[in-house]
């Protein structure tokens, strides 16, 4: 596939002082680096954004992630390699992402779920980085950015 055009991101010195911080933000909340490695793989499954599946799956793997959990993230719901916090966090992703799909978003019972395992600053990072994921996700389809991008 090729680039519509170079990334947004990359052409805007201010937006990358942006993306830095939220990126900072959500990862300075003591939450794992494999959960939110997890929502940001589901998401972009769900988005369809190649740039950033690859992306993530790789730094999955680089973080020691096990084969049969990453490919397992699309279908994490039918497999017993996920704990109970790890699921409250997907199920959290897919609501958040598919806001469009059902008229109360996200749900008491998903949120109620999430935060049963997770703080407050955590639901924040969780939260933030859900959102952002859906923002890389939304950059890179309509500009068709392709997988195997080096992210830097």
């Amino acid at each position: 596939m090729q680039a519509r055009m170079n990334n947004p991101a990359a052409l805007l010195p201010d937006a990358v002082k942006g993306i830095n911080l939220l990126y900072k933000a959500a990862h300075s909340a003591g939450l794992a680096k494999s959960t939110l490695e997890l929502v940001h793989l589901r998401a972009s499954q769900i988005n369809g954004c190649s740039a950033c599946v690859d992306s993530g799956a790789r730094s999955m793997r680089k973080s020691g992630e096990t084969d049969e959990r990453l490919f397992a993230v699309a279908a994490w719901r039918e497999t017993d390699y996920f704990t109970e916090a790890e699921r409250a966090a997907l199920e959290l992703a897919e609501a958040a992402t598919r806001l469009a799909d059902r008229p109360d978003p996200v749900p008491d019972h998903i949120w109620e779920a999430a935060a049963k395992h997770f703080s407050e600053p955590e639901l924040a990072a969780l939260v933030l980085w859900i959102a952002t994921t859906n923002f890389f996700n939304r950059i890179n389809a309509t500009t068709r950015q392709p997988a195997g991008q080096n992210w830097g």
